[in-house]
């Protein structure tokens, strides 16, 4: 009798054991480990924002769990391996912003093959279907961004066509910014006088390629539809050299920089995606795998459960309010030396 009611109650552990492996087991998660991969320096934002960002949100859902953050630096080599080394180290899950989308496949397929879950961040991963995707809608950004290039011109009775600055065309999410950025342009009665994809989103890249079409075009330009704020940085560096006016600029993802110069006059619109709501919204869903559960998407992209959120266009108009006001930036970081009066006129302070 004693030998069955051992038996029966080793029997009920392990059927609770499976029960737990099913429907979560936050126990099990404790202590584990998460791999948070970006993909390049050009951009600011990984290191000064999704990177802390991400961990602070994992340390407040896991005090013991760890997370191994690495940037590849624009390498999709370098990324493939920084992977490889992550899930050699025992990650439960892996939170990556593909430095190429297409290439970013097979580090997929190799978690997926030992039961890690991936998170595409930022940019989707149209190859191979990662377990989740979370970003802000990439499509919806280049539309924003151009239809608000493109009424301001109207607006203005703006003359000749526009130069065309896209991303990466390594990057799936820089291709969903371009198709949005087409159907703003194409149908707004301005010529597309040219167009570049950056390679790697380089400032300089874009910075050369929009110096020689100033030599071609010169004073046929009526605006620069850029991707980002580090090309749109980079097109008004190659207007200044060129000593030719610098028309209305765009960008996107509200970097310091990118701030400034909007409150100069320099760069005409950015996107604000305030990069905490994606940084905790992957923490969430990486601790929630971590822990064995599936978290259902609100979307469906590329054969991925999504979570897509909708920012919001900055120009000088409502620059104090989205920026400023709501603390996502600081007037003592941006309102330093040359930019003190142009935020004492906007009211930033």
């Amino acid at each position: 009798m004693k030998t069955t009611l051992t038996a029966v109650l080793a029997v009920a552990l392990l059927a609770g054991c499976g029960n737990a492996a099913t429907t979560g087991d936050t126990g099990a998660a404790e202590g584990a480990k998460v791999a948070f991969l970006m993909p390049d320096l050009a951009s600011t934002r990984y290191e000064l924002a999704d990177a802390p960002m991400f961990k602070a949100k994992m340390k407040q859902l896991c005090p013991s769990c760890e997370v191994i953050y690495q940037n590849a630096d624009s390498d999709a080599s370098k990324q493939q391996q920084q992977a490889n080394s992550a899930m050699a180290q025992g990650v439960k899950a892996i939170v990556l912003d593909p430095v190429d989308s297409a290439a970013a496949a097979s580090i997929v397929k190799s978690a997926q093959s030992q039961q890690i879950a991936v998170i595409a961040y930022d940019r989707p991963i149209p190859a191979t279907p990662a377990d989740y995707y979370i970003s802000f809608d990439n499509e919806k950004i280049g539309s924003m961004i151009a239809q608000s290039l493109v009424d301001h011109l109207k607006k203005e009775n703006a003359k000749g066509g526009l130069l065309q600055v896209n991303g990466s065309p390594t990057d799936a999410a820089a291709g969903l910014i371009k198709k949005g950025i087409h159907s703003a342009v194409d149908p707004s009665g301005f010529k597309l006088l040219a167009e570049y994809d950056t390679p790697d989103w380089q400032p300089e890249k874009a910075q050369q390629w929009v110096a020689g079409q100033i030599s071609q075009f010169r004073d046929e330009i009526a605006g620069v539809v850029a991707a980002n704020d580090g090309t749109g940085g980079g097109a008004i560096a190659a207007f200044k050299a060129a000593g030719a006016k610098v028309p209305p600029i765009t960008g996107n993802d509200a970097e310091l920089a990118a701030a400034q110069r909007i409150i100069a006059g320099d760069q005409y619109n950015t996107i604000s995606k305030p990069i905490k709501i994606v940084a905790e919204a992957s923490a969430v869903v990486a601790w929630e795998f971590m822990q064995g559960k599936k978290p259902a998407g609100k979307a469906t992209l590329y054969n991925t459960p999504s979570e897509l959120f909708v920012p919001t266009v900055v120009t000088k108009e409502n620059i104090k309010e989205v920026l400023f006001d709501s603390g996502l930036m600081k007037a003592a970081d941006a309102c330093k030396g040359e930019y003190a009066a142009g935020c004492a006129e906007l009211g930033i302070k």
